[in-house]
């Protein structure tokens, strides 16, 4: 049997302040996207990669990446959907009949380890049907309210917003990508919530959501510092000086 990666690429760069998508921002003189590819495939746990891009762009996506000699695995290149989940089940409809583990990741965390990436695919395989990676949160997080139907403060006043629950932060990690799946039950995830795939303000925000919906145990293996996700210039700053630690 056989691990497919469906690595997610579809979207806008507009927080970067750039006016490509943002897998298409360079890092160190490459890709958000093939840094991913490259990380994915070197794992040495993947036997696929199915890379979701936006619209327009399928054959200079797949320039970057299928043609990259550092990626030596299978590499299809598809256009994704209107929103995150929509483009993974546009990447699961082309697994292939031997691929029973699918790991999604993010070109948007483009500097997670190989290490990371055969731990997810290790807890698949020893029986966990969905694995996430995740950080301890050092934070104290407050749990706020609904907005009321006001919306805001006294007049001339700030806006405000009241604390309900402060949860033990012991107990609270940071998600991050790849998260790996049962494929059978990656796929009965993506039908039961195919109705929330076409709105943004819907459609689920990691595939383990959609597996929780349906009342299925996910389980956390350690992540890794390394899986920031790139959203500002700033992170990417960060993001380089992450690799100049690595060389």
């Amino acid at each position: 049997m056989t691990t497919l990666a469906i690595l997610t690429a579809a979207g806008s760069g507009t927080r970067l302040g750039r006016d490509l998508p943002k897998a298409l921002v360079e890092l160190a003189g490459f890709p958000l996207v093939l840094h991913a590819a490259r990380r994915l495939a070197s794992s040495g746990v993947v036997d696929a990669l199915v890379v979701t891009c936006p619209a327009g762009l399928d054959t200079a996506v797949r320039d970057v990446v299928a043609q990259d000699p550092h990626v030596d695995v299978p590499v299809r290149v598809v256009e994704g959907g209107a929103t995150r989940q929509a483009s993974v089940a546009t990447g699961l409809a082309l697994a292939g009949p031997d691929d029973d583990v699918v790991l999604v990741h993010d070109a948007a965390r483009p500097l997670a380890p190989p290490l990371l990436v055969r731990r997810v695919a290790a807890a698949v395989r020893a029986g966990h049907r969905a694995v996430v990676p995740g950080l301890p949160v050092t934070d104290t997080v407050k749990q706020v309210a609904p907005p009321s139907p006001a919306g805001a403060g006294a007049a001339g006043g700030p806006d405000v917003e009241r604390v309900v629950e402060t949860p033990d932060r012991a107990l609270l990690r940071a998600v991050q990508t790849p998260q790996g799946f049962d494929r059978a039950l990656l796929e009965r995830a993506h039908a039961q919530g195919a109705v929330r795939a076409s709105a943004e303000g819907l459609a689920a925000t990691d595939d383990a959501g959609l597996v929780e919906a349906l009342g299925e145990a996910v389980h956390v293996v350690a992540g890794e510092e390394a899986a920031m996700k790139i959203t500002t210039e700033r992170d990417l700053l960060v993001a380089r000086l992450l690799l100049e630690e690595e060389s």
